[in-house]
């Protein structure tokens, strides 16, 4: 693989994602799948199964690649007990613990926003 150039856009991007805090944040915990697996461990371990069934619309390769991504990060601990089938427990790490409070408030924040825009949309029309 070749040499990024340090003066890049995209380079000088990813030096600012890392420099800003709540980017960074933003970045590890983003996107269509992270929060709503995050969600799901809130109250324990589970199942790969367990998870897959939880969520719906998720696809077996998307939900691999997601908690690969979240285990990377440290947000989620893999446990494999050596059973015959194989048991693998997902889990919630200490850090992740904490970002508990922060997306039930952003879920409260969101409901509220869907809430305003109903309104909105019914006054226009």
């Amino acid at each position: 693989m070749g040499k990024i150039k340090e003066n890049s856009t995209n380079n000088i991007n990813r030096q600012y994602i890392h420099e800003c805090d709540l980017t960074y944040a933003v970045c590890k915990i983003g996107g269509r799948w992270k929060l709503l697996i995050l969600d799901k461990l809130k109250l324990g371990k589970l199942r790969f199964s367990e998870l897959r069934k939880s969520i719906l619309g998720i696809t077996e390769r998307m939900l691999t690649l997601q908690l690969r991504e979240l285990e990377k990060e440290g947000l989620v601990k893999r446990t494999v007990h050596a059973e015959v089938p194989p048991r693998v427990d997902y889990e919630l790490t200490e850090i992740a613990l904490e970002l508990i409070p922060i997306w039930s408030m952003l879920s409260e924040w969101g409901g509220k926003h869907k809430d305003l825009i109903k309104t909105q949309e019914i006054i226009e029309e």
